[in-house]
């Protein structure tokens, strides 16, 4: 607990935490509102305004965002993660941690642990700024925000948050294990990055396999039924069940965190 406890004030001084907040918060309330403000334009057209409907009007509203930050956060948290796991080589704060006795297995996933803590309080923290730049939208599209109190859509935010953070915590989990690898922050952003963007447009051609891939799996895994999943980049794979690929996130995240934990007990710590 005393290394969770070191480990998390460490990363909340970070400037990475609040930078990767900042830009998911500003960019989806930047989106938000300006698609909002689309909706009302004399010059729309009926399209332009179904699309900036759908993001400010409630209850369908809490669903696009939290769909929205799940797709974009995604590339965040694999940046985020990757970032500290970077940082921990390139600084050498992995060796003082080793040469104060620490297990280096047990370093490495209570480092995450502390990461996963963060990106799950974001995710939270973001969807909070989305829900109010939704309303600001709404005001500006005229559209009524009698939904808002949607008992049935409230009910089942819990455990699409739930849902949602394991899935977003799984992706950085992959970020993570990629600079592990690498040794490097630099490395392991770019091929993170790569991965994920990957991911999405092999979607085209193998839409069979990629539906089993990390960033697919977390999007289908927030679904209420049979989902479609698809990164940031829109693209359509074929439908994969929510529970299965629930499992199927469980599955990445553990594979992830071993093989982070079990290089980082074998790699050889220099300089």
């Amino acid at each position: 607990m005393k290394l969770f406890l070191s480990g998390l004030r460490k990363l909340v001084r970070r400037r990475a935490t609040w930078l990767t907040l900042g830009l998911l918060a500003g960019m989806l309330t930047l989106i938000v509102v300006a698609v909002g403000a689309m909706g009302n334009q004399p010059g729309a057209s009926s399209r332009e305004r179904v699309v900036a409907l759908s993001l400010v009007t409630f209850p369908a509203a809490y669903d696009r965002i939290l769909s929205f930050i799940l797709g974009l956060g995604g590339l965040f948290a694999v940046i985020y993660g990757a970032a500290v796991a970077g940082s921990e080589w390139t600084w050498g704060t992995l060796k003082n941690a080793v040469a104060r006795g620490e297990s280096r297995r047990q370093y490495a996933l209570v480092t995450f642990a502390s990461v996963a803590l963060l990106i799950a309080v974001g995710l939270v923290a973001t969807f909070v700024v989305g829900i109010v730049a939704a309303l600001i939208g709404a005001n500006l599209a005229g559209t009524s925000t009698g939904g808002l109190n949607d008992s049935a859509t409230l009910g089942r935010l819990p455990e699409q948050f739930a849902r949602g953070s394991l899935a977003i915590i799984m992706e950085g989990a992959i970020g993570f294990t990629i600079a592990t690898l690498a040794r490097s922050q630099l490395a392991g952003i770019a091929a993170g990055i790569g991965l994920y963007f990957g991911e999405t447009f092999a979607g085209i051609f193998l839409p069979d396999i990629v539906k089993f891939l990390p960033f697919n799996v977390a999007t289908a895994s927030v679904a209420t039924g049979a989902a479609t999943g698809g990164g940031f980049g829109g693209v359509q794979v074929a439908a994969l069940d929510a529970n299965a690929a629930l499992v199927l996130v469980v599955v990445w995240l553990i594979g992830s965190l071993a093989i982070a934990a079990l290089f980082t007990d074998r790699a050889e710590i220099s300089g």
